[in-house]
């Protein structure tokens, strides 16, 4: 129901710049302090920009933004508006100090059909008044253990580091942001060249030690989330089903994983589904780690923090959200239609990760770009070994003003070299849009329930 948020301040963009091998340090009262007041409760500039094309922050949308509808549909608030202008091919130079390396790989790699319309910025992320207050107590207390690798010191918490000053903290931040229980139906595709897709109906759970009322919080403190995905179709993938303990210090305790394979009907341990191990059904397109444009542990790479910028990111997205809106009408060759999509001008943190000496990935070197409201990746480029730029990610944010959380609506992530790209997290031809009343019990995500789980 809520979510997370980002830092700066006066003089927090001299911090922006430091490298990440320069460790954190404890903050003094005098800084946190500023939470609520030269800065949002979670860490973000309250102020707007001096061009004034990004407000003020004022609290975020309010619960009556728009009305709640059937099956968990909602209202688009910014339904009808029209972009103050369109970024194209011709026109992306004008732009350019505001675009992302891959924002500007997009428009060479499609400069006929690919375009960002741009809307008015609008600050709408807001979160309820027991994050603001966690945050504030608990700011200045988690620690960065092992060069940043894991964190101490924080359990169950959100928004680890609000003030954050080396670029491992803010991976940590959108590790760490606000979720609550969920339940949801939603599509993934994976286009060819031609534009045409196979549908993967995908149904998930997601459960929060915390948020649970048979699990006693206390005694799994190094516990994050339980997670179970179950593949509903095409018929040759029915039933197949993954389950994830996921834990917040993955060195003091890795990531539990298991799949039920429905054609073989046995459960199975599944350490693959991990860093760069492929995701589930994604035919290659993605890793496990690129789920929620990141996840997992953050040891393989070095974090350096390179600043922070004004940039057009996806947001307020509820195009993407409408009841109705067809899905091969969004999936198209090479990219998403554009007719859906909303970007807006607003500032991001910058953080590089590196691989690691004597460590491996398939992405040699990933730029995230980690929107200052929400403490939620915008944008993502990811490089090869040979330093292409070869796979970039966009999460279009959306956010339910009525349980003050935002979300990913749409992520998707092009694939520049082989013309292709996956597409997750549409639901608006389905039965319900995503469940927030949720309360899953404990039983659900256990190895020996995957078996009922996976039954076709």
């Amino acid at each position: 129901m809520r979510m997370q948020q980002t830092l700066l301040g006066v003089g927090g963009l001299a911090l922006s710049l430091m490298a990440s091998s320069v460790m954190a340090q404890s903050l003094s009262q005098a800084e946190i302090d500023q939470l609520g007041t030269s800065l949002t409760p979670i860490g973000a500039e309250k102020a707007g920009n001096a061009a004034g094309t990004i407000p003020e922050w004022t609290g975020g949308l309010p619960r009556d933004a728009g009305q709640r509808l059937e099956d968990n549909f909602y209202e688009n608030p910014f339904a009808g508006e029209q972009p103050e202008f369109v970024i194209t091919a011709q026109n992306y130079q004008q732009y350019r100090e505001n675009l992302t390396p891959g924002q500007v790989a997009m428009f060479e790699r499609y400069p006929e059909t690919f375009r960002m319309p741009v809307y008015k910025s609008q600050r709408t992320v807001g979160y309820p008044q027991s994050v603001y207050d966690q945050v504030k107590a608990t700011a200045g207390q988690a620690k960065l253990v092992n060069g940043g690798d894991g964190i101490s010191d924080f359990s169950h918490g959100t928004f680890a580091f609000p003030i954050p000053k080396v670029g491992a903290e803010i991976i940590w931040n959108h590790n760490t942001r606000y979720r609550v229980n969920a339940q949801r139906w939603y599509m993934q595709a994976m286009p060819q060249t031609n534009g045409s897709f196979t549908l993967i109906k995908l149904e998930e759970e997601v459960g929060y030690p915390q948020l649970m009322d048979d699990v006693d919080a206390s005694s799994m403190p190094n516990t994050l989330l339980f997670f179970k995905q179950r593949v509903n179709a095409p018929a040759r993938l029915a039933g197949n089903v993954l389950l994830v303990h996921d834990s917040l210090d993955q060195l003091k305790e890795p990531r539990m994983a298991w799949v039920y394979n429905a054609g073989q009907r046995r459960v199975r341990r599944a350490p693959q589904v991990a860093y760069d191990g492929p995701g589930t059904a994604s035919d290659g397109m993605r890793t496990s780690d690129n789920f929620a444009m990141y996840n997992g542990a953050p040891d393989r790479y070095d974090w350096k923090l390179v600043g922070k910028k004004e940039i057009y990111i996806p947001y307020n997205s509820g195009k993407l959200t409408e009841r109705g809106v067809k899905y091969e009408d969004v999936l198209q060759a090479g990219h998403v239609n554009p007719d859906y999509t909303r970007f807006e001008l607003h500032r991001v943190w910058e953080v590089q990760g590196n691989v690691k000496a004597g460590q491996r990935h398939i992405y040699a070197q990933r730029n995230f770009f980690v929107d200052e409201d929400s403490w939620m990746i915008s944008l993502a480029d990811h490089y090869d070994g040979r330093g292409t730029l070869w796979r970039v990610g966009e999460g279009h944010l959306s956010f339910n003003y009525d349980y003050k959380i935002p979300g990913y609506s749409l992520e998707t992530l092009y694939d520049l070299l082989a013309g292709r790209y996956i597409a997750l997290g549409m639901y608006t031809e389905e039965v319900s849009a995503p469940n927030l009343d949720y309360t899953p019990s404990y039983n659900q995500f256990t190895p020996a329930a995957l078996r009922a789980s996976g039954i076709r």
